[in-house]
């Protein structure tokens, strides 16, 4: 999992402070991406210590590594709720709107994280910002690319189809997806792009994740801080 901006330590601390808010007999949303992985190993631990959950992860890293650490795991379509999810962001502002995607999994991440009584972001302070600002990622339905598109256009946007970095051709998500990076500069109004963005054919989902998050654990370099 790549490892963008902070520092290893804070996003640990963030991490393992959500990973203790989970009791024995929970099911646990786990997320994707390089502060989520660390709530997983401390999670591990945590099994191996006796504490008896069942984690839902939300792509194929994140169920890779929850095995390797030994959680024991299930899928999303097998349970009514989840009692906590722990997740990163890219970019996270002062009303706890969120973006995601970076690692091209936030269709199950919105799943995962909608359906959690509790749903705790994981961040180091080069993700917080004032106002969101960094390219939505749109996982799109393979034959609606030039649709979704021009759509992002009219939505005063700029789309770019997600190149993969070890070989030729575009990302491919894990639903078999691909994805536009979309820039649309200063988000003042997440909550009206989420909407148009929702309603535009052929769009599976975006990484605007608005409403959804309870609070956020951002680990400094001496502690935590939580918004809530």
């Amino acid at each position: 999992m790549k490892t963008t901006g902070g520092t290893d330590d804070q996003k640990r601390r963030a991490a393992e402070r959500a990973a203790d808010l989970v009791e024995t007999g929970a099911t646990v949303g786990l997320g994707t991406g390089s502060t989520a992985a660390f709530a997983i190993r401390a999670l591990g631990r945590a099994v191996e210590d006796g504490l008896d959950i069942r984690g839902v992860p939300t792509s194929f890293a994140s169920r890779e590594l929850a095995r390797e650490e030994g959680i024991p795991l299930v899928a999303v379509d097998e349970v009514e709720t989840i009692d906590v999810a722990i997740d990163g962001a890219d970019q996270l502002d002062g009303d706890l709107n969120l973006i995601k995607g970076g690692g091209a999994a936030h269709a199950r991440e919105k799943i995962v994280d909608a359906m959690a009584d509790r749903f705790v972001v994981v961040a180091d302070p080069s993700k917080v910002t004032e106002t969101l600002e960094r390219a939505v990622p749109l996982e799109v339905l393979p034959d609606a690319r030039t649709a979704a598109a021009a759509r992002v256009s009219e939505l005063d946007g700029e789309a770019t189809l997600r190149r993969a970095e070890r070989k030729d051709g575009p990302v491919v998500t894990d639903n078999g997806n691909l994805v536009l990076d979309c820039e649309f500069g200063q988000i003042s109004d997440p909550e009206s792009l989420a909407a148009d963005l929702s309603a535009t054919p052929g769009v599976v989902e975006h990484g605007l994740f608005v409403g959804l998050a309870d609070e956020a654990y951002i680990g400094t370099d001496d502690g935590v801080d939580v918004q809530s």
